[in-house]
């Protein structure tokens, strides 16, 4: 009897849940036996002990190659489920033993490198096989190859994601939002370079201290309004999309009304900076080191008022009252010492942003393109919402890890096309994992003519 195809998944954090239920629905019938290797594996004993006979979990340290290359070496498919950092030491230990390797995360200048390497080793390294990046680009690929089929021609293509809450678990939160990805990539978003986008045919550059104070509002027709904000680079798909020709081309991260201005003013005022570490005591008072971002620091009891002035803001609107309720205006202590703005920041958001149990989380994503066709011009928004069980089976965990999952699978088959570095722009990858995400768990792109 042939032997069970071995699947070894690095990192089983908060994002991996769904997809280790997904492997494990269908490791019997596609006979797999899956090793989850994890920091702490002593979680996972729950969810393994009804699949002993096809899983396991395996204590894991990133930085032992030894282990690394071991465990590689005894897989057939590795899955890689760590911090984007580590990738290209297992990408490179995959190329090591011959093994094909599937991310969720982009494709980064170290992974893009090693293509040749994996192709000519008949290798697949596939990546953004998640949500953004992933089922972006399957979901858009449909749709422009649909367009394109019908004679038309693509104008423009705006496409927006972001990792919300449900309206009935945002409470008292003025932000609207709680953490649902890392929380240092959310307080450290847009930096790293201006954002790039193309409007109107002309390339624009946004410097990041400008970003939050630019959004843009869009309509997601039975869920309301939303705002977003331009990515690092827009244009970095223009030509995997076969989009050369197009006039404008923008994708953003969304959020609910009102987010961006106030975080454009936690930008202004070097709260985001993560450069330089402040020599501060642990027991520092919020509102003095707001003070001292400020260019006179007035009395601990001014704070909020010299802040309104300085940026601008109404001393009463709803921008100051969200900085008012993460408590920076108050004697909370900061609680580390001697660390950069964007590490207190993120400590004190944790805990305020923190899912609780029964906090639903909710996926948006919307597409909008505009095209021509026969002299006459035509807009299609192709929209998707899915909506979280709880603070672990997520809607990010879901629109993460079942799209990966099902590339997963069809890897192991033997049914992707490509060798080398591939995303999932091909029908061969996202024809049927859209069909299998809407026939088994209802994630489906609503799309509606303009």
């Amino acid at each position: 009897m042939t032997p069970p195809t071995r699947l070894l998944l690095l990192g089983a954090g908060r994002s991996a849940s769904v997809l280790m239920q997904y492997l494990l629905r269908h490791a019997p019938a596609e006979r797999w036996f899956l090793t989850v290797a994890d920091a702490m594996p002593a979680h996972l004993a729950p969810v393994l002990a009804a699949h002993s006979q096809y899983a396991r979990a395996v204590p894991f340290d990133v930085q032992n190659a030894a282990q690394l290359d071991h465990l590689v070496a005894e897989a057939d498919l590795v899955i890689s489920m760590l911090p984007a950092a580590f990738h290209p030491l297992v990408a490179r230990a995959c190329l090591r033993h011959r093994r094909h390797l599937a991310t969720a995360s982009y494709v980064s200048p170290e992974i893009r490198a090693l293509h040749n390497e994996a192709a000519a080793a008949g290798l697949v390294f596939l990546m953004e096989c998640g949500l953004d990046p992933g089922l972006d680009h399957m979901s858009a690929m449909r749709a422009i190859e649909q367009i394109r089929g019908q004679g038309g021609r693509l104008t423009s293509f705006t496409s927006y994601c972001g990792g919300l809450l449900d309206p009935a678990s945002e409470g008292d939160n003025p932000w609207r939002y709680k953490f649902t990805w890392n929380p240092r990539n959310v307080v450290l978003a847009g930096q790293g370079g201006p954002a790039r986008y193309l409007e109107n045919g002309h390339e624009k550059l946004l410097p990041y201290e400008e970003l939050f104070g630019r959004a843009e509002t869009l309509l997601v027709p039975g869920h309301g309004h939303f705002e977003g904000y331009a990515n690092r680079d827009s244009l970095t798909y223009r030509e995997v999309y076969g989009l050369a020709d197009i006039q404008t081309m923008l994708r953003g991260t969304l959020r609910r009304p009102g987010y961006c201005g106030a975080w454009q003013a936690l930008v202004t005022l070097g709260l985001t900076d993560d450069s330089t570490p402040l020599g501060n005591p642990a027991e520092q008072p919020w509102q003095e080191l707001v003070a001292k971002h400020l260019p006179t620091p007035p009395p601990p009891a001014d704070v909020a008022a010299a802040v309104a002035q300085q940026l601008g803001l109404d001393p009463h609107g709803p921008a100051l009252t969200r900085l008012a309720w993460l408590g920076l205006f108050t004697e909370r202590p900061v609680g580390i010492a001697n660390a950069t703005a964007a590490q207190l920041l993120e400590h004190l958001l944790a805990e305020k942003w923190q899912l609780q149990p029964h906090d639903r989380d909710m996926i948006v994503m919307q597409h909008q393109f505009d095209y021509e066709r026969e002299g006459s011009s035509y807009q299609l928004i192709s929209s998707l919402v899915v909506t979280g069980d709880d603070a672990t089976h997520t809607a990010m965990a879901k629109t993460v890890g079942l799209p990966l999952g099902m590339a997963v699978r069809r890897l192991a088959r033997g049914e992707v096309a490509g060798r080398g570095v591939v995303i999932p722009t091909t029908p061969d990858l996202y024809e049927p994992i859209l069909q299998e995400l809407a026939a088994d768990y209802d994630i489906v792109f609503t799309e509606a003519e303009v």
